[in-house]
């Protein structure tokens, strides 16, 4: 059995190329489906396993079968997103067997992360572990993968200092909107979404009290629901264009396929606020903010990308923690490939206990059949006894009086070890 993985991130690809193979936790399963029934067609992948990881910094893709099978794997994920192949090679790295074990532990303990050592990254991998079995598309090679990642990074976590120091997307948005705002309790916050990144950072920027603070969402309810933990307001998205003038700084992320915010709706509310400044963080993969807007005079607009200089801050202070870290994944993966060596065993173990129970089968019904002819308990067993004996010994006795003489002294030192093991 092989594991593969394919993906890009913020370290290998720009913003609008990630936006083009972000699939919401909703999406995975049909994207599974399609990407496994691809393989439908390949006798040498009739059974794919696969799981797709997908946030606002990378997509992933596991998969295993008995045959590694990239160029297919890149075929599928360059045809979804509607790019050129090569096009799509040039940003993307692909990983195999201990390589892809050794990244999968590494993203889930936030080595490979934007914000090293973050852990939110750990969560959306167990939901994008939960979709993929929901769908059916997780066999047990991936669920040991996964598994195993999940228990490295909670030991990663424990035993080092790695997201001691960490500073997360919202804990960054705070800090550049307090650089651009004196006091940041007079200005008013609005949160485009309703997730988790909008939850993060709501509870962020609540903590430094802001005038006020709103939820735009599509589901009002939904919206209502986090807007009443801050003390805040709900409004529908749809409603977004004409108040967004009243706003000092917005954060967006929303699932949406295409920009929520526009040029011209921005342009409008600048012009209702006298050209105050507006500060702007769009966390979302795709935009959720056009990118035009970036151009406009009093408008300071940071995407998921431009964040990483600031969160960056503070890295060398924990590369201790990443070197004690790292050893903690190499003893992982070791245990993994020695796992998935072992799998490669397990249709011979399955042939020979099905060989056992078929002999075992034929000496009890041999002596059934003698019981029922009044033979003795004692004679019984003896011959079924003799019988298993004989059935286990002779087929290693015929190799052992086979071939020539080096291969005889080979298979008398297999046998030696296999049935001549002193009990310690």
């Amino acid at each position: 059995m092989s594991v593969w993985a394919l993906g890009l991130n913020h370290t290998t690809a720009p913003l609008d190329l990630r936006g083009r193979f972000a699939f919401a936790l909703d999406q995975i399963a049909p994207t599974l489906h399609s990407l496994r029934s691809s393989f439908a067609g390949n006798s040498s992948h009739p059974q794919v396993e696969a799981a797709i990881i997908s946030t606002c910094n990378r997509t992933e893709i596991y998969c295993a079968s008995e045959h590694i099978a990239l160029d297919h794997t890149f075929g599928w994920l360059a045809q979804s997103g509607g790019v050129a192949p090569a096009l799509l090679r040039s940003h993307a790295y692909t990983l195999h067997d201990d390589e892809a074990a050794r990244h999968a532990f590494r993203v889930a303990s936030g080595l490979d992360s934007m914000v090293l050592g973050e852990a939110q990254i750990l969560g959306q991998m167990k939901d994008a572990v939960r979709a993929a079995e929901t769908a059916g598309a997780l066999g047990s090679t991936l669920n040991q993968l996964f598994q195993r990642s999940f228990a490295v990074a909670k030991e990663v976590r424990t035993a080092t200092e790695i997201g001691a120091h960490s500073i997360s997307m919202a804990a960054a948005a705070v800090r550049l909107a307090g650089q651009l705002f004196e006091d940041l309790r007079k200005t008013r916050v609005l949160f485009v979404g309703a997730g988790e990144m909008i939850d993060l950072a709501a509870t962020h920027f609540a903590a430094k009290e802001p005038k006020a603070i709103a939820i735009a969402n599509r589901t009002l309810e939904r919206g209502e629901k986090l807007a009443s933990r801050f003390g805040g307001e709900a409004m529908r998205l749809a409603d977004l264009p004409a108040r967004l003038a009243e706003f000092d700084i917005v954060i967006s992320c929303t699932a949406s396929t295409l920009p929520i915010i526009g040029l011209g709706a921005v342009e409008r509310a600048l012009k209702a606020r006298k050209h105050r400044p507006m500060f702007m963080v769009d966390l979302a993969v795709p935009r959720d903010i056009e990118p035009e807007v970036k151009a406009l005079e009093d408008i300071y607009l940071y995407t998921v990308d431009d964040l990483a200089q600031v969160v960056q801050q503070g890295q060398a202070n924990r590369q201790a923690a990443v070197a004690q870290a790292e050893v903690i994944i190499d003893a992982g993966v070791q245990s993994f490939m020695h796992w998935l060596g072992q799998r490669g065993t397990v249709p011979l173990i399955q042939q020979l206990n099905a060989q056992a129970d078929e002999w075992r089968a034929a000496e009890m019904a041999r002596a059934r059949k003698l019981l029922a002819k009044g033979e003795s308990i004692d004679a019984v067993l003896e011959a079924m006894s003799r019988g298993l004996t004989q059935k286990m010994m002779h087929g290693a006795m015929a190799e052992l009086h086979s071939g020539d003489a080096a291969s005889r002294e080979q298979t008398a030192q297999t046998l030696s070890r296999l049935f001549l093991r002193k009990e310690r």
